[in-house]
């Protein structure tokens, strides 16, 4: 980073005051900017529900992987029935599931809940139909229009107060954008920062953000990886262009489509100009996410594909 000019703080933001372009570290340190780029991303959302801090796993970071890998290793050494529980049908859900039916073979039963009527709301026809005969062939217990209301630390309980034993829970139900103190108070959007087409921040001069902490009340772009990776390339040059006194340029989305891990070697994919399941799907997915992604900086998607270990 010392080549490119990049000073790396590892520090925390506890106070952005964007009328006097200032940043306010957590170890005491000011600083003052010219433009401001706001990419803090999401965190786990439990909507209130007791016991999911304290009883469930995370699936975000490589911390969270070597604690899973753990986790997995002691059910396979486990000679009484085990069972463990994934909340959120959404596309994490679904593809975590799969690796761990494939990872665990059998040392567990795996249970998938979802409080919608369908799996993979958002995902294509095709990839849906695909996912749910990767669930069944792997005999995942898929429970829909199910609500947890308690997560202990050896049982989930469900509407109408059924509890299902666990020896491992995972919530993937949901996130939500960090909270980033900010002053002026700035617009938001639906919990998210509240961005031109430009991504610039609506009201302000030099600071944009992009990712899971924006949203766009002029656009429908998805919460994708994708989209995130699209608008860091957008931003870079609206920054550089900004400083040369150049008009900003309205993010353009290319959408190229949704790829899913279903398991080891298996996937399924729409776009491209492809509909396509089963192992060279999961090698397109794979060579896809080794061109795009810069460097080892693997995103939650990836991580799912082969951090697990195959």
């Amino acid at each position: 980073t010392a080549s490119l000019g990049v000073s790396w703080l590892k520090d925390s933001v506890i106070g952005v005051n964007t009328h006097q372009r200032t940043l306010t570290l957590a170890s005491g340190l000011t600083l003052r900017f010219r433009q401001l780029l706001i990419t803090a991303g999401s965190e786990r959302n439990d909507y209130g529900t007791p016991g999911v801090r304290d009883h469930s796993l995370s699936f975000r970071d490589d911390h969270d992987v070597q604690v899973l890998r753990q986790r997995i290793e002691a059910l396979k050494q486990r000679s009484s029935d085990a069972a463990m529980v994934i909340v959120g049908a959404g596309a994490t859900g679904v593809e975590l599931a799969c690796k761990l039916a494939d990872l665990l073979d059998g040392a567990a039963a795996l249970h998938l809940i979802e409080m919608g009527g369908t799996i993979l709301p958002n995902s294509t026809a095709f990839n849906r139909e695909q996912a749910v005969v990767a669930l069944e062939r792997r005999n995942i217990t898929v429970h829909l229009n199910t609500a947890v209301t308690n997560v202990q630390n050896d049982q989930v309980v469900v509407q109408p107060g059924t509890a299902i034993r666990h020896q491992g829970l995972i919530w993937t139900a949901g996130s939500q954008a960090v909270s980033i103190p900010i002053e002026p108070s700035p617009r938001m959007e639906r919990g998210h920062l509240a961005i031109e087409s430009t991504l610039r921040l609506v009201g302000q001069d030099a600071a944009f953000a992009i990712g899971d902490i924006s949203h766009c009340p002029e656009q429908h772009w998805p919460a994708t990886a994708q989209v995130a990776m699209q608008q860091g390339a957008a931003v870079a040059s609206a920054l550089a262009a900004e400083r040369h006194g150049n008009p900003l340029q309205p993010f353009q989305f290319v959408d190229r489509g949704e790829m899913l891990s279903l398991g080891l070697g298996d996937a399924t994919l729409t776009g491209m100009g492809l509909t396509l399941s089963g192992p060279i799907a999961f090698q397109i997915r794979r060579a896809t996410y080794l061109t795009r992604l810069p460097g080892a900086s693997l995103g939650l998607r990836s991580a799912g594909a082969w951090l697990l270990g195959r």
